[in-house]
């Protein structure tokens, strides 16, 4: 048991510090050393605006390490401590938690969504394939990236009840996932409902 928490600990700190890692900023950096990403579009540091900051490469790249930095501490739970839904639970909150308010960044972070995929695809892979496919036909019907995150988010408590692990901790970790997304994308929502919001490829 000594054991046990001993290594959970580690893991959440692990986590919230790989969390933290700002893949975004570093991206960008590296296709564009001239680019800003905090003065460019929204000023987020996510796929989407590294994409209008640095191009679609650079956006699918930040895309793929942010979702992989959501990934990787679950695994290792997995290994160092097993299918425990507790720590695993724990574990993927601090990773999300490190995204959205990164000790790198004075816990000025991103919005959270690719990071909370990485780890929502370690608990329940049926879940995670029932969102994307929500996002991509949010998406594809309306254009706006920000309103299929928003859809994915209210929708992510409700499949996890009922898709995944029967666990108490993953249904509480997703309804804090989909609170914060939610919430981070205030500004996108009053900029939907007024009609001023951007569409993919604009």
């Amino acid at each position: 048991m000594e054991v046990t928490w001993i290594r959970g600990v580690l893991l959440v700190v692990f986590g919230y510090l790989l969390g933290s890692v700002p893949f975004g900023i570093l991206v960008t950096r590296l296709f564009d050393r001239s680019v800003n990403l905090r003065g460019v579009g929204s000023g987020n540091i996510g796929a989407t605006n590294v994409a209008r900051a640095a191009g679609k490469g650079a956006g699918a790249l930040t895309l793929a390490l942010d979702a992989g930095k959501g990934v990787v501490p679950m695994v290792l739970t997995y290994m160092l401590i097993g299918e425990d839904y507790l720590w695993l639970s724990l574990v993927g909150g601090a990773v999300f938690l490190g995204h959205v308010f990164p000790v790198y960044l004075r816990f000025k972070g991103g919005k959270g969504v690719a990071t909370a995929l990485g780890v929502i695809l370690s608990l329940s892979s049926v879940t995670t394939f029932l969102l994307i496919v929500l996002f991509v036909l949010v998406v594809y019907f309306t254009r706006y990236v920000s309103l299929g995150s928003l859809c994915a988010a209210v929708a992510l408590p409700i499949l996890m009840a009922l898709l995944g692990p029967p666990s108490r901790y993953c249904v509480t970790l997703s309804l804090l996932i989909a609170f914060l997304v939610i919430y981070n994308h205030r500004e996108n929502i009053h900029r939907l409902l007024n009609g001023q919001e951007n569409r993919l490829g604009k």
